[in-house]
């Protein structure tokens, strides 16, 4: 009987403990970062990170290289030098969506929105 007790007691405190209640926190709501005039890329452990950015027209992509394995950017006008070490910096000049692939690992995809 007094193990039916405590067990009772403890769901109840811990039913207490979940809320139910209001909170004070908020949170903010999901939103596309604005474009900037610049943004970096990382290409690395076979990733490019981030696989999306925004920059404006006239805005610079730096991609920075950090793996022991060679990569390269590819596509929409882009073509990068294959490296494992070092950055490579595009400048776009038009509006578009600009989407990329390291040709040597396929699977490594990314895209460049430009406003």
């Amino acid at each position: 009987m007094a193990a039916t007790a405590t067990a009772t007691a403890l769901v109840f405190a811990l039913a207490g403990a979940c809320g139910g209640g209001k909170s004070s926190s908020t949170s903010a709501p999901a939103s596309t970062a604005a474009p900037s005039a610049s943004a970096v890329v990382l290409a690395k452990n076979l990733a490019f990170s981030p696989k999306t950015v925004s920059v404006k027209v006239g805005g610079k992509v730096t991609w920075q290289f950090e793996d022991t394995q060679a990569h390269n950017v590819v596509g929409d006008g882009l073509k990068s030098p294959t490296m494992t070490t070092g950055s490579w910096l595009f400048t776009f000049d038009k509006a578009g969506t600009y989407r990329y692939v390291c040709t040597i690992h396929p699977f490594m995809k990314g895209t460049v929105e430009v406003s």
